[in-house]
């Protein structure tokens, strides 16, 4: 059960009824996102005009951005798992680039010798889950390691993209808006 209410379908209006109802009937991972954040539309519109250009490289995002739709969405779905928010794990955000064995091969034990994977791809994710689960263990031998790969603008880029994968990820799940059985129906 969501921590916040969410809002009646009915009395959505603005952005939040277009994000509830621009997705799919099944979605209901968007859908209740749109419902809880009627109490504050303005924020999640807001997040979402900057999270999804950085995430995806376009609109202002186009000519700054460093590091790869790819590379972000590998990082965001290995967060995703750490965070345990199944609404951003079953989110595709870079399916054009991420086929759904690698997306879903992110999660396997075996992620770091998994030949579908640059050793730069490799490397990002690592850290963000350091980030993720052992942040005030990170040396400066840990950043020296990223610079085999990436330069300073895509570490910070990275360090950016995995903070905010973190932190939303985290909302949700803490907000328990997602389904998390199969409710049996009534006779």
């Amino acid at each position: 059960m969501a921590r916040i209410p969410l809002a009646d379908e009915s009395n959505l209006d603005g952005f939040v009824r277009e994000l509830h109802d621009d997705a799919a009937e099944d979605d209901w991972a968007t859908r209740h996102v749109a419902r809880v954040f009627s109490a504050h539309p303005e924020f999640i519109e807001q997040y979402l005009a900057f999270y999804y250009p950085w995430h995806s490289n376009v609109g202002p995002a186009e000519d700054a951005a460093t590091l790869s739709p790819r590379l972000k969405e590998l990082v965001r779905l290995r967060i995703a798992l750490l965070n345990g928010c199944l609404t951003c794990q079953s989110a595709r955000l870079a399916s054009d680039t991420v086929p759904e064995d690698q997306a879903t091969g992110i999660w396997a034990a075996d992620f770091a010798t998994h030949p579908g994977y640059s050793s730069a791809e490799r490397a990002a994710v690592e850290f963000a889950e350091r980030m993720a689960i052992d942040h005030h263990n990170i040396v400066d031998d840990d950043i020296i390691a990223l610079h085999e790969h990436f330069d300073d603008a895509q570490i910070l880029e990275l360090m950016m993209m995995a903070g905010q994968y973190i932190g939303f990820g985290r909302t949700l799940a803490i907000l328990q808006l997602e389904t998390v059985a199969c409710p049996i129906p009534a006779r």
